[in-house]
């Protein structure tokens, strides 16, 4: 029940200038508000972390002022980007059977609409989400078909969970 009364508040100032596009997803049973997902590629450069004391991350950001990382989700590698304006992680449906949420497990109750047509989309629970030394447990997650989502976004699901994050000197320190 929590799951569904959450709302996505889309992607942050900064990078909605770098995204085309956002996806506005509604219940097909429930007027309320739901999740909305960005839908640009991430940029696949690869951006080192820098590990500190255990249990804190920097992540610099990116070219394009994203910040990204390599990040363990059921202990398997995905890259990924914050996303503090998205309010769970979201993932790709090629993502999560390579996670081994298989397709069976997906119920795509949620209809999205995007510039490219309508999407279904199905909220998870992940067992774990890592990033260096940082190791969060019962992740909630939305599983978006392949052609809505192209890169992983963790959002807040995961955020929530750290003791803190913030920008300092253009970098991204997460600290469970």
């Amino acid at each position: 029940m929590f799951v569904r009364v959450l709302v996505f508040a889309g992607i942050v100032a900064a990078a909605a200038t770098q995204v085309p596009s956002l996806l506005t997803m509604q219940t097909a049973t429930d007027e309320s508000p739901t999740p909305a997902i960005g839908t640009a590629s991430a940029e696949r450069q690869q951006v080192s972390t820098v590990s500190l004391p255990h249990g804190s991350m920097l992540l610099p950001a990116g070219a394009g002022g994203h910040y990204q990382g390599d990040f363990k989700i059921n202990g398997r590698p995905v890259q990924g980007m914050i996303d503090t304006g998205a309010t769970y992680v979201a993932i790709n449906e090629s993502t999560a059977r390579r996670l081994g949420i298989s397709g069976s497990e997906l119920d795509y109750r949620y209809t999205t609409q995007t510039a490219n047509g309508t999407s279904k989309v199905a909220l998870v629970k992940l067992d774990r989400l890592e990033i260096g030394t940082i190791r969060v447990r019962d992740v909630d997650a939305v599983v978006a078909k392949d052609g809505a989502l192209s890169t992983t976004l963790i959002g807040m699901s995961f955020l929530k969970k750290l003791n803190s994050y913030g920008v300092e000197n253009g970098s991204l320190r997460l600290t469970q």
